[in-house]
């Protein structure tokens, strides 16, 4: 799986998009920010998360924190991380390089309205040194995403 996966499915689904790949490690929002000269809002991070008895994937603005309320709201349940191990076996990518694409099981994938504060976001692509740039409105319909409101207001810089 990992980044050969996410390959595949790039091929299939949108041969037009192209990894990038890093010799420097882009597991985290900061790295993965200053890596790609962008600012940390724009990574698209991939969270794993347990709502009820359903894993689930949220992807958010990298910068965005989680709001346990709306997250209740959205999945009627109270959510939690899931551990690195059930990460990578549900979704076959190691933990700093989750995203919602070549996935190892199929997953429902929900996109926080706080992507769309940017025309361009950067998720991973199935490993630590790689991402993708893309639109995203392109990121939700390429895995069949719904769109949720799950994050805390953003907070503008300096403030």
């Amino acid at each position: 799986m990992t980044i050969e996966s996410v390959r595949q499915f790039f091929a299939e689904h949108a041969p037009d998009l192209d990894i990038i790949e890093l010799a420097q490690s882009t597991a985290t929002v900061a790295l993965a920010a200053e890596a790609h000269g962008v600012a940390p809002g724009q990574i698209a991070k991939t969270l794993s998360l347990r709502a009820g008895e359903t894993a689930v994937l949220v992807v958010a603005r990298g910068d965005a924190r989680l709001d346990n309320r709306k997250l209740r709201q959205v999945f009627g349940s109270r959510t939690k991380m899931l551990p690195a191990d059930e990460v990578a076996d549900l979704t076959g990518h190691p933990v700093g390089g989750v995203c919602p694409f070549g996935l190892a099981r199929p997953l429902p994938v929900y996109c926080d309205v706080s992507l769309r504060d940017f025309d361009i976001v950067m998720p991973a692509a199935g490993s630590i040194h790689s991402a993708v740039r893309i639109t995203p409105e392109r990121l939700a319909l390429l895995t069949g995403a719904f769109w949720v409101d799950v994050c805390q207001a953003a907070v503008p810089a300096g403030g």
